[in-house]
């Protein structure tokens, strides 16, 4: 019994090691046109979204640690897909408008940011004013912002 532990102990090991050698894409692609809300919207946006849902994500020390490192990279590319905001100007005006309109639907459940992301990024968690902003700045029906802490 102890050879097979031992032997599994050092094959797993040795798997660990291996798969850190398998590359994840961890880039960044350049900013073609980035959002500009209010700066209200843009500070939430930037706090709570960007790591996803832009080219200019921060990508943390553990995003180059396998397996960790290809489920980050897989959430920033689905992020990037459904809504990129570094490359909000290349969207039709209805593109931006359902847009907005996702954005307000997320924000207004709670789904946004995702819980995983929130473990990691306690800080990024809206509070209620910036959710208020958001919302209103989605349905485009408020040119005032609240300040928040």
């Amino acid at each position: 019994m102890g050879k097979v532990f031992k032997a599994t102990f050092w094959l797993a090991v040795l798997g660990l090691i291996g798969i850190q050698f398998v590359p994840v894409d961890r880039s960044n692609p350049p900013v073609t046109g980035e959002i500009s809300p209010p700066d209200q919207v843009m500070e939430a946006f930037r706090g709570s979204c960007y790591d996803c849902h832009s080219n200019e994500t921060q990508w943390p020390w553990y995003s180059r640690i396998a397996p960790v490192s290809w489920w980050i990279a897989d959430h920033v590319r689905i992020g990037r897909n459904n809504l990129n905001f570094s490359e909000w100007e290349s969207m039709t005006a209805e593109e931006q408008a359902d847009a907005r309109e996702e954005i307000w639907e997320e924000v207004e459940r709670g789904s946004m940011p995702l819980r995983d992301y929130l473990r990691m990024h306690p800080e990024a968690v809206l509070t209620e004013p910036q959710r208020q902003a958001l919302m209103r700045w989605s349905e485009g029906t408020a040119p005032e912002f609240p300040d928040w802490e």
